[in-house]
């Protein structure tokens, strides 16, 4: 791997529309709190300072490289719910099975759940205790948790709603490439490039400020190529949108690398010196030729064509992807599939070129790398590893054979619960609305011993717990995390938070305190933290080299990150662990090497296979599924932000006209979409914008209208990401409109 200079901020160009969704940049406020915002994985910098309905506003932060100040709706509007009356500010106790929850103080809280982890321990053993935790956490919080599930519950079975968003691309990352880094290089590189393809991600309302890099990228000449099945924002600004149909995006890699093969345009020499097994690759997609890929994925050969000719052309290209390729049964080979396409053309580990995921939660990448995942130690080790193992238990100062073995991924955890995990342990997490196949998830919810939630409002899912413990939001409190790019950043607390509220760490440290461990649970997050860094020295994700004193000095530093030689000076607002000369961090991966033993990127051969579900007579359609501007993951903070909330109110369908005049259906009317696992209702919304065989339902909200109600949890091979974006459906004119 090579180590660069951190990236000089791309220009400004003109702002990519002033809406709801993006505001531009101004002037820096003198007096306020440098941040970031709470959201998505951009981890866009923002100041706060007191003033405004709720005593704190938000003020642009221009000199920050990745949103140069702008900022979306949701940023704009984050300390709304900070003084909201929506927040939680005391804890909740059901004192009777089936009774109501009360208001009730720390110590009642702290010691029924402690009584009751101890109880289902006892009786069933440690790993009947669950853990699931969040791709919010913060660093610090996420190293914590995997902690307290592994030392003090003993327990294998933890795993995080992460597993829902990014886990295919990350495992296809480390195949191909030894290491999963969403971006290998600075959000700067994607203005610079001569052509990007972007496949299943729509960033003009899932990350706003991200779009001028696109729009940046068409000015200077290069070519902007998007992959989705609907004509979204994002798409509206592409030179190419290719519309598959859902679930056909390994086939449509495939016949694009087909082609180039076929037109002689991959690139021999970077394959014959940086990679290993091109040859099945290469026989793998010599069987999928454009005829056959054109029946599969309803995209024309012209435009196939079209699309390698913009992408071999340009002097350097990359292909990004997100939630569409990689949320289904199939995605780490379709994400794979892609990987290959750039390593043919001998683009990966080149500048300006290469692969890249558009991680979507707010730490998606810090959360997968420190041991909230269910096979995973801190700084990205595994836990089969025995090196992995003796140092982290080094570190926590316990023998190895201690830590519990892996456990069940995200959705496996949640089907086993009443069953085998007869407790669960929720931090900042919402699965009645974000998991699949959600009613089956609610029934198991409801099924357990004993539920216990962290949160900062009353969830659909905190609503089933036994017990509910109100925590610190994003500017109550300090913290490190890592965007997409896998840039460090602190989070500096701004503002108190209410009376009666504690954090997230300090809930683990007085929780392993009553389950009889008394040291190695602070609340300070930076003694966390210096404890995160010695965990992670030597790791693939080694953040031993960073500081919050140089995070705050250098806007971010991003990983691999290794301590400097020499002896250790490791307390808190230090350097680094060693004497010399610090590591400047790394900006961009793989320029010299991959991160695999013999340093060569490996081609992995993938074949084109049917989604877990297809439709047939009795479920005709396509349902694929996905965000809009205003709301956020489970809608669990933005759904109480005026705003917001006004700009999106609720669950809407989208079909085309075709489909609709088959139901006779209109604008607006009730439709009912109903698959093998569940039943939905919502508006209409008729368009042109999307296939006729597909459908689409944002996932933000409970209630009828849920999505996840149809969604379907079969789960990738490898990844063990659920199927979100491919369900087989009907749909019909509902009788009335929905309740609620």
């Amino acid at each position: 791997m090579n180590a660069t200079p951190a990236p000089q901020p791309v220009p400004s160009a003109q702002e990519p529309g002033q809406e709801f969704g993006q505001e531009p940049a101004r002037a820096p406020t003198p007096g306020s709190v440098e941040t970031h915002c709470p959201y998505c994985s951009l981890q866009c910098g923002m100041g706060l300072r007191p003033g405004g309905a709720t005593g704190l506003e938000v003020t642009e932060r221009p000199a920050f490289p990745v949103n140069r100040g702008a900022l979306c709706g949701k940023g704009r509007t984050a300390t709304e719910l900070l003084g909201s009356g929506a927040r939680l500010t005391e804890p909740l106790v059901r004192r009777s099975p089936g009774g109501p929850l009360e208001p009730a103080g720390w110590d009642e809280a702290l010691e029924r759940i402690a009584a009751e982890l101890t109880r289902v321990r006892a009786v069933y053993g440690p790993d009947a205790q669950g853990v699931f935790g969040g791709g919010g956490l913060t660093n610090e919080k996420a190293y914590l948790l995997g902690k307290f599930a592994r030392l003090v519950l003993g327990t294998s079975q933890i795993d995080y709603n992460g597993r829902f968003c990014m886990s295919s691309a990350a495992a296809a990352g480390i195949r191909a490439f030894g290491l999963d880094r969403g971006l290998p290089f600075p959000m700067a590189d994607i203005a610079e490039s001569g052509c990007v393809i972007l496949v299943g991600a729509n960033p003009a309302e899932t990350m706003p400020p991200a779009l001028r890099y696109f729009t940046e990228l068409r000015e200077r000449g290069g070519t902007l190529i998007v992959v989705d099945p609907r004509r979204t924002r994002t798409a509206e600004l592409a030179d190419l949108h290719l519309a598959p149909r859902p679930g056909t995006d390994l086939a449509l890699a495939l016949g694009l690398l087909h082609l180039v093969v076929a037109e002689g345009r991959t690139d021999e020499r970077y394959i014959a010196e940086r990679t290993t097994g091109w040859a099945g690759a290469r026989a793998a997609a010599m069987a999928h030729w454009p005829e056959l890929v054109e029946r599969i994925t309803g995209v024309p050969v012209p435009q196939l064509r079209e699309a390698v000719g913009h992408f071999c052309d340009a002097e350097s290209a990359m292909v990004l992807t997100a939630r569409g390729p990689e949320q289904q049964a199939k995605g780490t080979d379709t994400v794979g599939a892609w990987i290959n396409l750039t390593l043919a053309t001998g683009r990966a580990g080149r500048p300006r070129s290469g692969y890249g995921c558009l991680t979507g939660q707010g730490n998606g990448q810090g959360g997968r790398e420190h041991g909230q995942k269910a096979d995973q130690l801190p700084g990205y080790r595994l836990l089969t590893d025995p090196t992995a193992r003796a140092h982290v238990a080094g570190v926590w100062g316990v023998e190895p054979d201690v830590l519990p073995g892996p456990g069940r991924s995200a959705y496996e955890l949640l089907d086993a619960l009443g069953s085998d995990v007869r407790s669960l342990l929720v931090l900042a997490s919402n699965p009645v609305v974000s998991a699949p196949r959600a009613a089956h998830v609610e029934e198991r919810l409801r099924a357990l011993d004993f539920l216990a939630v962290c949160d900062v409002v009353l969830s659909e899912t905190a609503a089933l717990a036994d017990v509910v413990l109100p925590v610190t939001q994003w500017a109550e409190e300090s913290g490190t995390l890592t965007n997409l790019e896998g840039r460090v950043l602190l989070r500096r607390r701004a503002v108190d938070p209410p009376p009666g509220v504690r954090s997230d760490l300090w809930v683990l440290g007085a929780l392993a305190a009553r389950l009889g461990w008394e040291k190695g649970f602070p609340d300070d997050p930076e003694e966390v933290f210096e404890e995160l860094r010695r965990a992670s020295a030597g790791g693939p994700a080694d953040y031993s080299g960073i500081t919050y004193r140089r995070i705050a000095r250098e806007d971010g530093v991003f990983w691999p990150c290794p301590a400097a030689d020499g002896p250790a000076a490791d307390g808190p607002g230090a350097d680094g662990p060693g004497a010399g000369a610090p590591h400047p961090g790394t900006p961009r991966l793989f320029l010299d090497r991959f991160a695999t033993p013999d340093g060569r990127a490996r081609f992995v051969p993938v074949t084109h296979r049917p989604s877990a579900e297809e439709p047939d007579a009795e479920y005709p359609v396509l349902l694929t599924t996905g965000r809009v501007l205003a709301q956020y993951q489970s809608g669990a903070q933005t759904r109480r932000v005026a705003e917001l909330n006004a700009a999106a109110p609720g669950p809407f369908v989208q079909l085309h006209p075709r489909l609709a005049e088959r139901h006779g259906i209109a604008e607006g009317d009730p439709v009912a979409v109903t698959s093998r696992r569940g039943r939905a209702v919502a508006p209409a919304r008729v368009t042109r914008d999307i296939r006729p065989d597909t459908v689409f339902m944002p996932f933000h909200w409970p209630g009828a209208g849920r999505a996840n109600s149809l969604t379907n949890p079969a789960l990738d091979p490898t990844s063990r990401m659920p199927e979100f974006k491919v369900s087989a459906v009907r749909v019909e004119r509902a009788a009335s409109e929905p309740p609620g």
